[in-house]
């Protein structure tokens, strides 16, 4: 549980507020592991002094949590997609950092970020408005039981920024617009120069975007460039053996968008229609990315209706 004294440090910025489940479009069925596939076993890894990833592997994909680890405890980023997973990692923690987890910052409401949520029951949880709406929904939809829904959901949310001090450390969890979800966290450590961007970065894939806002997603990662940070740590593909890399790769990522957009808005200009514009945008300079196959089509229509006004 929370201790007092992180409670009497939390300042939440501005105020924290919960809304009601609303509904969400085009469930992002490829985003789920495959049905009959467990995740591996996961591990533990050290980015940089009092900050690790724990990553697990899923039909040749990498799904990562983050780990900030203070004097007063650890503060982990999105529980992944099972309670055992979540338990596992939470045993790593504990056999190798010797610290309690105290604080859960969750991004992605989707299953295989979310479903571990259930193994933190006992540590205070943090998520964006649009973040717990989007889950609630899910698990009405998913016939998840109340028991469930009270671990999953969390216990404070916030709209643009919450920052609180944590054994010593700054901690920013920010809200820079619609990405992959309507409610995506980053998570920024200023005094160490690292930022925790979940499933807002695809390192060395092509996005997934089923419920996703390319041209928005494009205006958030311009924001996550613009901190002071040194590394990006994603939530899905490698990091490199020197994290400072992961800027280029998040840059990488961004010229995906960019591509497509621009592909997109040309052929929106000649009057192209949503399905002639997704035979004629096959980005082929991607077509080597892990998903492109899966998510090149589903990139295109997502983004050709939001860049034609069809998209709330």
């Amino acid at each position: 549980m929370m201790t007092k004294s992180a409670m009497v440090l939390l300042i939440l910025l501005p105020s924290i507020l919960f809304v009601s489940a609303q509904e969400l479009r085009n469930p992002a069925a490829s985003q789920t592991p495959l049905a009959g596939q467990a995740a591996s076993s996961g591990s533990l890894r050290q980015i940089v002094p009092a900050h690790y990833v724990y990553s697990t592997t899923n039909a040749g994909r990498v799904f990562s949590s983050g780990v900030v680890v203070t004097s007063d405890g650890a503060l982990v980023v999105d529980a992944l997609d099972s309670e055992a997973i979540a338990r596992a990692e939470r045993e790593s923690i504990s056999s190798i950092i010797k610290q309690p987890v105290r604080y859960l910052v969750s991004s992605s409401f989707h299953d295989p970020f979310s479903k571990g949520n259930i193994a933190y029951a006992d540590v205070f949880k943090i998520g964006h408005e649009n973040y717990r709406a989007g889950l609630l929904d899910q698990m009405v939809r998913g016939g998840a039981s109340a028991e469930e829904q009270r671990a999953r959901l969390p216990n404070e949310t916030f709209r643009d920024r919450v920052t609180f001090y944590f054994g010593g450390k700054e901690i920013q969890v920010l809200y820079f617009g619609r990405a992959h979800t309507q409610g995506d966290s980053i998570v920024f450590v200023p005094q160490d120069r690292i930022a925790y961007l979940s499933e807002v970065f695809f390192s060395e894939e092509f996005p997934n975007m089923a419920q996703g806002y390319g041209v928005s997603w494009l205006r958030v990662l311009d924001a996550v460039m613009a901190l002071e940070a040194d590394i990006f740590v994603p939530g899905h593909g490698p990091i490199p053996e020197d994290p400072r890399r992961t800027r280029a790769g998040l840059q990488r990522m961004r010229q995906i968008l960019i591509d497509a957009r621009d592909a997109i808005q040309n052929e929106i200009a000649r009057g192209a229609t949503e399905d002639q514009a997704a035979a004629a945008v096959k980005l082929q300079q991607y077509e080597k990315l892990p998903t492109y196959t899966a998510q090149r089509e589903v990139t295109v229509r997502r983004m050709y209706k939001e860049l034609t006004g069809n998209i709330p």
